[in-house]
């Protein structure tokens, strides 16, 4: 089965307010990336030729920490049973608000310090 482009239109309609409430919250989501269950700290909301994207530091892949720390781009449709925890994170040091992947094109974003 496929998913049709109304699907993937309707994907981040649903998922947005939720993505908005975690950066604001600074609460982790919970989701399926290719094939795996990842754990995210959200901390921007961006547009790239009018599809939504997530700059999120990965907390957990299939309850394993990353290797490293650093910010990875994620297309909003292709996170999976995208959902709030309870879990809070501290915003990361590899964040930088005014990163040229995003930065032109944010929606939100957390606070820094």
């Amino acid at each position: 089965m496929y998913r049709s482009e109304t699907d993937q239109a309707a994907a981040p309609a649903t998922a947005m307010p939720t993505l908005f409430e975690a950066i604001v919250r600074t609460r982790c989501v919970e989701a399926t990336y290719n094939g795996g269950r990842v754990v995210l700290a959200p901390h921007v909301a961006f547009t790239r030729h009018g599809e939504v994207y997530v700059g999120a530091t990965t907390i957990e892949r299939d309850g394993q920490p990353p290797r490293e720390e650093k910010v990875g781009l994620f297309k909003l449709v292709g996170l999976a049973g995208f959902a709030l925890t309870e879990r809070s994170f501290a915003p990361s040091k590899a964040f930088d608000p005014r990163d040229e992947r995003f930065a032109a094109e944010t929606l939100l974003a957390v606070e820094t310090r």
